[in-house]
């Protein structure tokens, strides 16, 4: 695979997938977009005080990623934040864009406790940590994707994401 179309940078909250995201995108030459930047404000006002989102919840917010990624995919890709816990989720991202490709970063949950930590001015508070962990459905073997451990410098980590992108087998293969 040269580059896929766009690619859906997802994992539990903490692995670094606002940081991780713009540098993959730069190094395939592609926009970045915040995923955060898709939830409406009730969203956000939930999770700030420490209520983690339904389905209901998620729903208009993955269809307006869904919505951009579709976009991209028309305009020469992308790559997106989104924590696409659930394999729901992501089956709603590739109903509104099938050429979707997911890098989910994956880590040790301790490494990830302490970099939540380490953050200043983000709504997502650690204590939401053990339902993202509760909630995560890994990629499935069906799923266009691949995993990436996220220990290392940003920079390693976005090396190593888009070496294991480009060595993915071509849609279809």
């Amino acid at each position: 695979m040269s580059t896929p179309d766009v690619i859906v940078v997802m994992g539990v909250a903490g692995t670094g997938k606002t940081t991780i995201g713009p540098l993959v995108a730069d190094k395939l030459g592609v926009p970045y977009a915040e995923g955060d930047d898709f939830h409406p404000p009730a969203n956000i006002a939930k999770m700030s005080a420490g209520i983690p989102l339904d389905d209901e919840d998620r729903g208009p917010w993955l269809d307006a990623i869904g919505a951009w990624a579709h976009e991209r995919a028309e305009h020469g890709g992308g790559v997106v934040s989104s924590s696409a816990l659930k394999r729901a989720y992501r089956d709603r991202l590739r109903a509104a864009e099938p050429r979707i490709v997911f890098l989910h970063l994956t880590g040790d949950r301790s490494l990830i406790e302490e970099r939540m930590a380490e953050r200043k001015g983000h709504f997502m508070p650690t204590a939401l940590l053990d339902s993202q962990f509760a909630t995560l459905e890994p990629l499935g073997p069906d799923e266009a994707g691949v995993e990436v451990e996220v220990s290392g410098t940003p920079e390693e980590i976005a090396d190593r994401a888009v070496a294991a992108l480009r060595a993915m087998d071509p849609p279809g293969a």
